[in-house]
């Protein structure tokens, strides 16, 4: 049999590909030996809420997976596909790794269920009657698709047929009118009937409506998977619910309340014509063992084709009839193994765990998609926002009510998949909305803060720097110490400023993109722009004003006195520009070609304090020198000595200098000493740090802060507040 990377010929319509399969999945064997038993427990009323509730959150589920498939191009995977293309790979794979395991182990379930009712008919070994239930449907599903399809057209009149049947139980038996509208919850045949309760016995009807995948998990093979999935779907779940809700009548009328608890046949025993009834219990199972035996190749071809899994090219081919046949042996490979167990009664609620977490993340992501209220979401079948929230909260409410444990236990399986994806590092073509998802939670955070808060709160400062670039080399210098600023909270705005010189914009249309993608793999936010302008005062002038505009904008310009600068008038022009536009300004002078030395040792100068610092928690012109050390001291895992000016004004003893140690809280190594002011200048030169940061004296005058530097032959980092910082909060 030939292989080819072609995907499946789309050649299934409405009926065939969406409608039968979720119809047949519905309608399967709990209807047929369980839903009386729902009856007698919770009697009429009861009864019908059960359906109900269960279908309100399938419903739910269905509407919502119909409006996300109106709106986007869903490809094969079905609810895998969906999911990737609205909150990514990752989630999306994280959901169908186990989403495909169960529908796998699922088919053995049904190939039990499918021996348990032909062994009444033939008197063979358990084992080989199993292995005939599977090899049956292996064959008819590696004849093709189309052939199962057409098989399960057979399988549906055969059910058609049953239900007539039962209801037509009604004309052949002595009917029951002593009706019990709510029921007594009495139990079960195994535990004696002991009791149980409303949601034990919800838990046993449930997995009767989990059906609303069966079509969706076609959507590759589907001639117009827009069209055929909401409708066949939304029918099917509507026809299938009303008769659920018919059959708790019909069960009501055919045998009393004790006769309802203690014989789980009494669809079977009482319907006109009993061997179309059992025909129909088999076929319930044999065309669910179909639906999932031909879904979950499908998932896992779709997994392949997007590179989750290892030996992926080799899950993605398809033979010359459009046929997944390598996904289909290994599909195989594991219903051999579920067959194996023998018992699925351990694994059972975690596959039934995986189908509610595939469900409720289908109505969060119609959820998210419909609160972005992006352009793009334009689902020709709209539902309101209530829809999805009702079927996600249910999902998981259910999961927890049928077993808390294993419903843990999936969730902690799924965030392990999702972990293990991540350092996959995926890579999606098409995209998904996950970056509208968090643009519109920074919209929403954007208009909070500012509703809390107008102006920025000093507590919440952070170091955003604006670094204007005319040439590579204006930052090749202080890389490091800017990394050292700003991880792992910070970020950086690079201005690249191209003039004349055509030269200098192509070497920074190169030089700024590594930069990027270095700062981003420390996952340090930045970005860049290139603006024109000869006059470097006049741009920067021009683009701080532009952005006082904006809610995340930057707080410190940050510039590099290249070793042998011998004009500075541009520099202190700058830093005038930024104290107007309020913004903190960073002067870093290396010496020579020292730089940062060590990155170890940081020695933070403070002078000029007010005289009422400890009452009105105003440092002056120091708060930016502090804050930038400490976190300097952080990511250097370094030492930090203070040397504090001892005027006789703010600070003037040792109390003093305590009560600023406390106020700052420096960490407990920091070495904390004051100094005359007489002998700074001694001080700066007997002082042995990699790095000296000082302030920015109100009298501007960058060629006496180069001076000091060379004078100490250690590089320095000069400070200057913009009045929005507190180091003190």
């Amino acid at each position: 049999m030939g292989l080819k990377e072609t995907k499946p010929t789309q050649k299934f319509g409405t009926m065939a590909g969406v409608f039968t399969p979720t119809f047949l999945t519905i309608l399967g064997v709990i209807m047929y030996i369980r839903h009386p038993w729902v009856v007698g427990n919770a009697g009429i009323v009861g009864a019908l809420l059960i359906v109900v509730v269960a279908v309100a959150i399938t419903f739910s589920t269905a509407l919502s997976l119909s409006s996300i498939v109106t709106n986007i191009r869903i490809g094969s995977g079905g609810a895998f596909s969906l999911i990737s293309q609205s909150l990514g790979l990752e989630i999306g794979g994280a959901i169908g790794i186990p989403f495909f395991f169960s529908q796998a182990i699922a088919v053995a379930m049904y190939v039990f269920g499918f021996r348990e009712g032909l062994q009444s008919l033939l008197d063979l070994n358990p084992m080989v009657l199993d292995m005939m239930v599977f090899v049956l449907v292996l064959a008819i599903a590696f004849i093709s698709t189309s052939f199962a399809f057409k098989i399960q057209y057979v399988i549906m009149a055969i059910i058609i047929l049953s239900i007539v049947s039962i209801v037509g139980g009604l004309f052949v038996n002595e009917l029951n009118y002593d009706f019990v509208w709510f029921g007594n919850y009495e139990g079960s045949p195994e535990n004696n009937f002991s009791g149980t309760s409303f949601w034990l016995v919800f838990a046993v009807f449930f997995p009767a409506v989990t059906g609303v995948m069966a079509g969706a998990n076609m959507s590759g093979d589907l001639k117009n998977p827009r069209k055929s999935i909401p409708r066949g779907t939304i029918s099917a779940v509507i026809i299938t619910t009303i008769v659920y809700m018919a059959m708790v009548f019909v069960a009501a009328l055919l045998a009393t309340p004790q006769e309802l608890l203690e014989n789980y046949n009494v669809f079977i025993d009482k319907a006109y014509y009993t061997p179309i009834v059992l025909a129909g219990l088999l076929g319930a199972t044999l065309s669910s063992a179909l639906g999932s035996f031909v879904g979950a190749p499908r998932i896992l071809l779709a997994l392949g084709e997007k590179r989750i899994l290892p030996k992926s090219e080799f899950l993605s081919k398809t033979n010359k009839k459009g046929e997944p046949i390598n996904a289909m042996i290994i599909t195989a490979i594991i219903v051999l193994f579920g067959l194996s167990l023998r018992d699925l009664n351990t694994i059972a609620p975690l596959i039934t765990m995986f189908f509610m977490i595939t469900y409720a993340m289908v109505n969060i992501v119609a959820l998210i998609e419909q609160t972005l209220s992006l352009p793009s979401f334009r689902p020709t079948l709209k539902i309101h926002w209530m829809v999805p929230l009702i079927g996600a909260f249910g999902s998981l409410t259910v999961m927890f009510i049928i077993n808390a444990a294993v419903a843990l236990a999936s969730l902690v399986l799924i965030v392990f998949f999702y972990f293990y994806l991540v350092k996959k590092k995926l890579k999606s073509e098409a995209g998904d909305s996950r970056s509208g998802l968090f643009t519109a939670l920074a919209e929403w955070s954007t208009k909070k803060t500012t509703d809390l808060s107008p102006t920025k709160e000093v507590r919440s400062w952070r170091p955003d720097l604006l670094i204007p670039v005319k040439a590579p080399k204006d930052i090749r210098s202080s890389f490091k110490l800017i990394e050292s600023i700003i991880a792992p909270k910070g970020s950086v705005k690079f201005l690249a400023l191209i003039g004349q010189d055509k030269n200098i914009g192509d070497k920074l249309s190169v030089f700024l993109p590594g930069v990027k993608t270095r700062l981003k793999k420390q996952n340090i936010a930045n970005s860049y722009t290139y603006i024109d302008g000869d006059n470097v005062a006049e741009t920067l002038k021009v683009s701080m004003q532009s952005l006082n505009a904006a809610f995340f904008k930057p707080n410190i310009l940050f510039m590099t006195v290249a070793p042998g600068e011998t004009e500075f008038s541009v520099y202190e022009e700058l830093i005038n520009i930024a104290e107007q536009n309020k913004y903190g300004v960073m002067l870093y002078v290396p010496f020579e070609n020292v730089g940062l030395s060590l990155e170890r040792d940081i020695t933070l100068w403070l002078k000029d304090f007010p005289s009422d610092w400890k009452t009105s928690y105003n440092i002056s012109n120091n708060d930016l020198s502090i804050l930038t050390s400490l976190l300097l001291l952080k990511n250097w895992k370094g030492r930090l000595a203070v040397k504090v000016a001892l005027d006789g004004n703010g600070i003037k003893n040792e109390e003093d200098l305590t009560h600023l140690y406390d106020l700052v809280r420096f960490p407990e190594h920091t070495k904390m000493e004051g100094y005359d002011t007489n002998t700074e200048s001694e001080q700066l030169k007997a002082n042995n740090a990699d790095l000296n940061v000082l302030s920015i004296p109100k009298n501007i005058d960058v060629s006496k802060l180069t001076e000091t530097v060379k004078a100490t032959r250690t590089s320095a980092l000069f400070c200057l507040d913009s009045t929005n910082e507190n180091a003190l909060v």
